[in-house]
């Protein structure tokens, strides 16, 4: 039984070192790159109720910054598509889908650092009260916009290495 205990020992103490020399940062932890963009992002002015909604997770993820160096501009698209149609031809269910384009520009010189398009989908049931479709329907673009606003900040993570200090 000893031996068992020893070996795992020597086994975890071999993982833990290949794993310190692989070169692995945790984003958001000392020296990651992630911090390069905590609080100098400065989100476009938002046009809409989704522009607005997709800005505000932006700006809880990213922060917001009294004093930019980077601006982000978003664009989106979104439509509805009907995806069950009843026997009497009535809508049942809806996909909302969105693509948000969007670009990072150093403030100083207007200069793109990146630049790329994420999308999703979500749904909404179209039974019930009017009411009670009016605000599945709300409730779904407010989770796209959570949706592509995540992937806004996954890509932007992983883009931030290459960002200037």
């Amino acid at each position: 039984m000893w031996s068992f205990d020893r070996r795992n020992l020597i086994l975890g103490a071999l993982a833990l070192g290949g794993l310190a020399s692989c070169g692995f940062t945790p984003a958001y932890g000392p020296n990651g790159t992630a911090t390069r963009l905590q609080n100098r992002i400065l989100v476009s002015e938002p046009s809409d109720r989704n522009s607005y909604l997709l800005t505000r997770h932006l700006e809880t993820r990213l922060g917001r910054s009294a004093s930019p160096e980077f601006g982000l501009n978003v664009t989106l698209e979104l439509q509805e598509e009907g995806i069950a149609v009843t026997s009497t031809n009535i809508t049942a269910r809806y996909n909302v889908i969105g693509k948000a384009a969007y670009e990072l520009l150093d403030l100083s010189d207007g200069s793109v650092l990146t630049k790329g398009q994420v999308n999703s989908f979500t749904g909404y049931s179209a039974t019930g009260s009017t009411a009670s479709i009016q605000t599945a329907e709300a409730d779904a673009y407010e989770r796209l916009m959570v949706i592509l606003g995540d992937q806004i900040v996954t890509r932007l993570i992983a883009a931030s290495g290459n960002l200037p200090e």
